[in-house]
């Protein structure tokens, strides 16, 4: 099986670092490059608790004449993605995404400029298997249950709301749900934003404290009954498998592939 040189950027924050060691642990897999404004000149082995490796943290995205990269994976933030993603497709890399915050309009212009390189990108909101699970059950009791709120909880540090996951929960069940007000024709709020995000008559709720990782649960309500279908990642160690096979699948094709889902055996 051919090694796959990966990088990874935003390596000394606390993903980062998770997707460090099971890249340097995943078999096939030789971690090459490591980025991060944090740290810079730190071995990154030493830095994650493990034997030092010689790839030492570079403050800036940059291919070196001297190293192949085949895949470079990216947990930063959008702002930070976006100043990268034309570098690492242009350089002919690619790209493992799990950043959110991205609008509609930019993951489109994402896929059609890999599309058009020939770079194949994968991008998800979530990496947890358990997770993807949680949407599938959730869009099928939609479609008996249509009254539905979501409550997602995420640690502090996170700084876009609602989250993505929140998001593809909401878009795929409106698939399978018309649009309508749900609650009482005249409720009000004393606080503005009590009631949450309005999508299409569902209310979201985003929850942000230190000591969460991340967290939706999909409430029901139904004549004498309700259904709650939740997910917890209690470590960061739940999206490592999700993150090593879209790294080992994203090289078979050009463009853009959304959703855990769709690469899941």
């Amino acid at each position: 099986m051919k090694t796959i040189n990966v990088a990874v950027m935003g390596a000394a924050g606390k993903m980062g670092r998770e997707i460090c060691k099971a890249v340097i642990n995943e078999p096939g897999l030789n971690l090459v490059a490591a980025f991060d404004v944090m740290f810079p000149c730190h071995d990154i082995g030493s830095l994650i608790g493990m034997a030092p490796n010689g790839v030492v943290i570079e403050r800036k995205y940059n291919k070196k004449a001297n190293r192949k990269i085949d895949v470079v994976i990216d947990f930063t933030n959008a702002q930070a993605l976006l100043n990268n993603i034309d570098k690492f497709i242009d350089d002919g890399i690619n790209v493992v995404i799990g950043t959110t915050g991205l609008t509609d309009t930019e993951i489109s212009a994402i896929g059609e400029k890999a599309k058009n390189s020939n770079v194949g990108v994968f991008m998800a909101p979530n990496f947890a298997i358990g997770a993807v699970l949680m949407m599938k059950f959730a869009i099928e009791a939609a479609k008996y249950l249509p009254h539905v709120e979501i409550i997602e909880l995420h640690h502090d540090q996170k700084l876009d709301a609602p989250s993505g996951t929140a998001i593809k929960t909401l878009n795929e069940i409106s698939k399978v749900r018309k649009a309508f007000h749900q609650g009482a024709d005249q409720e009000y709020e004393k606080i503005p934003g009590a009631r949450g995000g309005d999508y299409e008559g569902m209310r979201i709720h985003s929850v942000r404290l230190p000591g969460l990782v991340a967290h939706q649960e999909v409430l029901f309500g139904g004549l004498g009954q309700t259904l709650s279908i939740r997910h917890d990642s209690i470590s960061r160690e739940s999206f490592m498998a999700g993150i090593m096979l879209a790294v080992k699948k994203v090289s078979n094709w050009q463009g853009l592939v959304y959703g855990l889902e769709n690469i899941l055996e």
